[in-house]
C-alpha cells in the first residue's frame, strides 16, 4: 500500500513548493496531502479515486500533469508563449540598438587616411 500511495504522491504538486511532488516536499501542506493520500490508499480506493477525491478539493493546480482543457491551456502554452516573447523581445531590441546607433566621427588622422585610400595612394 505504501508503493501505491508514494506512486499517487509522486502526481500530486506540492502547492507550497511548486515545483516538487508531494512526495519530495518537506512542506506542512505536503506532509497533510501525504497523509490524505495514505488514508484513501488504506480506505480501498484505488489511484484514479485517490487522484479525484484531491482533485475535487484542491483544483488542477494540485496534478503534476493537469489535464489539457480550456482552462488549463495558458498554463500548456505558456512555455511557448514565453520562449516567443522572448525572442521577440531580442529582435526588436537588437533592430533598435542597431537603428538607434550614431557613427563615432573620424579623428582627424583617419580623415586624412581615408582621403589617402580615396586618392589611390594604397598603404
Amino acid at each position: 500500500m505504501e508503493a501505491r500511495a508514494q506512486e499517487i504522491g509522486r502526481e500530486l504538486r506540492c502547492m507550497v513548493c511548486q515545483n516538487q511532488s508531494i512526495e519530495d516536499s518537506d512542506a506542512d501542506l505536503a506532509r497533510d496531502l501525504r497523509r490524505i493520500v495514505r488514508e484513501r490508499v488504506v480506505a480501498g480506493d484505488d489511484a484514479s479515486a485517490v487522484m479525484r477525491f484531491v482533485h475535487a478539493r484542491y483544483g488542477d493546480f494540485v496534478l503534476l500533469r493537469p489535464p489539457f482543457n480550456p482552462v488549463t491551456a495558458l498554463l500548456w502554452a505558456m512555455p511557448v508563449i514565453a520562449l516567443g516573447g522572448g525572442l521577440v523581445v531580442i529582435v526588436l531590441r537588437r533592430r533598435r540598438g542597431l537603428a538607434g546607433v550614431d557613427p563615432v566621427p573620424l579623428t582627424e588622422a583617419e580623415q586624412r587616411r581615408l582621403a589617402e585610400l580615396e586618392r589611390g595612394g594604397g598603404a
